[in-house]
């Protein structure tokens, strides 16, 4: 279901994404592909960048209700319910492992 599972993305996470990056609520977002290493690795990562550490893990309303809105839009629905029930599909198609925060760090020149 790799490739029926990347149209779904392209169709519904890259848009949402797309215009939350217009927004000015993410600075970016990135999908990568790789072999797993066992049946529980992943094949397929996303990537969310934030303008700050803060900015990923602090309840924002405003934010938030931005993205509502964004789904509301795309979902053609501003029901939760109803986005969760049209979202369902990607959750048939793979297998949910995780999500990680990682901070990116500048390392000073090493005295």
């Amino acid at each position: 279901m790799f490739d029926t599972y990347l149209k779904w993305i392209r169709a519904h996470s890259e848009p949402i994404n797309a215009e939350a990056k217009k927004q000015g609520l993410i600075v970016d977002f990135r999908t990568f592909v790789k072999a797993p290493s066992d049946p529980n690795d992943y094949d397929v990562l996303f990537c969310t960048l934030y303008s700050s550490y803060g900015k990923a893990l602090d309840y924002n309303k405003g934010d938030d209700d931005k993205f509502e809105a964004i789904s509301a839009k795309h979902w053609a629905t501003p029901d939760d319910d109803k986005q969760r029930e049209m979202a369902s599909p990607r959750l048939e198609m793979r297998k949910y492992l995780s999500t990680v925060y990682v901070r990116e760090v500048t390392l000073r020149p090493a005295s």
